[in-house]
């Protein structure tokens, strides 16, 4: 079995946003070689996610305002870890969307189902965040 591993770095310039990283994972699959396997893709940090939807920008916007009703951003003092930090709705949205996705390889290919793309979901920007893409298999 094979292993591969890639590290993307980003730095999203605003506190939120939604960005699909599939062309990402695709050249990385292809760097690969692998055929046959699975390919895990993960947020490296405790305030951003990784997920699987439709790449559609009604959706993205209505993701943003039901992330903001469960876990709004402000007032930042609603939160105790917001002493030293002003992100406690950051890490609260990323456990709501989630860490990582896991795709399964098919003969070279990423197997989605019908508008499926995987996006690196920000809550916590301006600063260098890291995602981590690795493929396992034949």
């Amino acid at each position: 079995m094979k292993s591969y591993r890639k590290v993307l770095t980003v730095n999203v310039p605003s506190r939120r946003a939604f960005i699909n990283i599939t062309p990402k994972v695709k050249e990385a699959l292809r760097e690969s070689g692998i055929k046959e396997g699975l390919c895990l893709v993960n947020a490296m940090n405790i305030t951003a996610s990784v997920f699987i939807n439709d790449d559609e920008s009604g959706l993205h916007h209505d993701f943003e305002v039901f992330l903001e009703k469960l876990a709004p951003e402000k007032p930042y003092s609603q939160y105790m870890h917001n002493g030293y930090e002003d992100n406690a709705d950051a890490h609260i949205k990323r456990t709501i969307m989630g860490r990582e996705v896991v795709v399964a390889v098919t003969e070279g290919e990423l197997d989605f189902g019908t508008w499926e793309q995987i996006f690196y979901g920000e809550f916590d920007g301006m600063r260098n965040k890291r995602i981590m893409i690795k493929i396992i298999g034949e």
